[in-house]
């Protein structure tokens, strides 16, 4: 299977214009089997009141479970899988948060099933704070549902963790799973002159890890802030 983490940036480009195409477009491109999405907007005015990630699934063919991180009014924003395969909601839950000056930044994680050809991949999708004390609270978290996890269950766990490669936030789950990029860095941020690796995926023991790419062009750099990470896998 192949599975894209992708942080849209609510389909506001690098170049300020918001184009929930364009984006539809470059993970049309890539290919994936599952997509998961952080900072992703419904019915929010900087992106035209759309409910993207219906949008996105409906030119895309595929199935999708959003929940808000955080809800403003009649405005949500946050973390959405799309999947060719059938999926289903196991759990969504909000994040430990940390007040920052006189903003408070509502975090979460999505837990979907996928069955593909009648196995259930258990898949995570999320996105982690700016401050390291907040991170370390939401990894804690995290790591309490991969321990909910059964063994034989392949399992992925990705997202935007803000969090850079080494750091102490990535080094807490890579003990407990593999990061797909062991065997080569590639960084995903900031999109047009990438400098520093935020968003991961990391795999149980039971997954095998075909390819790794983060996608460059200049269309994905206008796109969003971030630059896509995909990775090719199976269960072994």
């Amino acid at each position: 299977m192949r599975i894209l983490t992708y942080n849209i940036h609510g389909c506001v480009g690098t170049d300020r214009v918001h184009s929930l195409e364009r984006v539809g477009e470059v993970i049309a491109e890539l290919g994936p089997d599952v997509v998961a999405l952080q900072e992703v907007d419904r019915g929010r005015a900087r992106s035209e009141n759309l409910d993207q990630a219906k949008l996105l699934a409906e030119r895309l063919g595929m199935e999708f479970h959003f929940h808000p991180a955080l809800t403003i009014g009649n405005e949500e924003y946050g973390n959405a899988i799309l999947s060719r395969h059938p999926l289903r909601l196991h759990r969504v839950q909000l994040l430990p948060t940390v007040k920052s000056g006189f903003f408070l930044e509502t975090r979460s994680a999505l837990w979907v099933e996928i069955d593909i050809n009648g196995i259930p991949w258990q898949v995570i999708n999320t996105h982690f704070g700016l401050g390291r004390g907040e991170r370390l609270l939401q990894m804690a978290a995290l790591l309490g549902w991969v321990g909910e996890v059964s063994e034989k269950a392949p399992l992925i766990v990705c997202g935007d963790f803000n969090s850079h490669a080494g750091g102490r936030v990535h080094r807490l789950l890579s003990g407990a799973l593999r990061d797909v990029q062991k065997i080569g860095r590639r960084n995903t941020f900031p999109s047009r002159f990438p400098m520093l690796c935020l968003d991961h995926i990391f795999v149980g023991k039971n997954v095998r890890i075909i390819d790794v790419d983060v996608a460059r062009s200049l269309r994905l750099q206008a796109a969003s802030d971030h630059l896509p990470l995909l990775a090719e896998l199976e269960m072994i």
